[in-house]
């Protein structure tokens, strides 16, 4: 059995509220010095979630995890991290042309990452990256691929060709079966995620991970990146909040509380 998870790597999210920057003009948040790029949390869930099912199969089992993602050179260290975790191998699409692409065109550059591994199971992804929230990826891998999705899973069990899912909704909790191949987004609600053990950390030093380039994956330039973005990025920045704050004096409390109870009533807010 073959479990691909897509992780993506993101801005660590630990980064002080005061060393937040955007470059308005190239319309990229610009990164922090001393803080290195982390896999999006949700996508460790989905990490979780793999190493979950190959567990429950037992030692013995033939299932295969690969991590897949598109990021640049430097993403290695986040995959070397997730495969610290006890995935198998990893595909890294690093290429400069990759760069800048929106929510589609990753997803259809990962679906066609997919299709060229051959046959697949199950596909794992976060419910959304923790960096732009969109959640629109692991459908749109989905979609692409003409297999079943199920969303916000806190749950995955496989067994005899079939996926079952524990699903979280507004007011309770959804079973949900799919036969694969399928594709399921991971909820931070899966619980508790692994450290990576000191000999899986010395063992991912020795696991592959292939660099595709875009005709690696029946791909051409104007198929990837920004080259195939459907929608442009008007503006990308920090909004400014301006807020007023008005002290009320007073000699008293009570002549305090009857100036508020004005300024109040002046607002129609009692």
């Amino acid at each position: 059995m073959k479990i691909v998870v897509c992780v993506k790597q993101i801005q660590n999210p630990e980064i002080p509220p005061v060393q937040f920057r955007i470059d308005e003009e190239a319309k990229v948040l610009i990164p922090v010095s001393g803080l290195s790029p982390v896999l999006s949390p949700y996508d460790e869930q989905a990490i979780e979630a793999a190493l979950r099912i190959r567990d429950e199969a037992g030692k013995d089992s033939d299932i295969e995890i690969t991590i897949v993602t598109i990021a640049a050179k430097g993403a290695r260290a986040v995959i070397k991290a997730a495969l610290a975790l006890g995935a198998d191998n990893a595909v890294l699409l690093s290429e400069p042309t990759f760069d800048g692409s929106g929510g589609y065109v990753t997803a259809h550059n990962l679906a066609e990452t997919i299709r060229a591994l051959g046959e697949v199971d199950l596909i794992l992804t976060g419910r959304q990256a923790a960096d732009w929230d969109a959640g629109v990826v692991g459908l749109g891998i989905a979609e692409i691929l003409d297999i079943p999705a199920i969303t916000f899973a806190c749950d995955v069990q496989v067994a005899d060709s079939v996926v079952t899912v524990k699903r979280i909704l507004e007011d309770g909790i959804e079973t949900v079966e799919a036969n694969l191949p399928a594709l399921v987004t991971i909820s931070n609600e899966l619980g508790k995620v692994r450290y990576a053990s000191m000999r899986e950390t010395m063992r991912a030093a020795k696991k592959p991970i292939k660099e595709w380039m875009p005709e690696d994956i029946g791909l051409d330039e104007a198929q990837v990146g920004s080259s195939a973005m459907r929608y442009e990025l008007e503006r990308l920045y920090i909004p400014v909040n301006d807020t007023e704050c008005e002290f009320i004096g007073g000699d008293t409390p009570a002549e305090i509380a009857a100036t508020l109870a004005q300024h109040l009533r002046a607002a129609q807010l009692i």
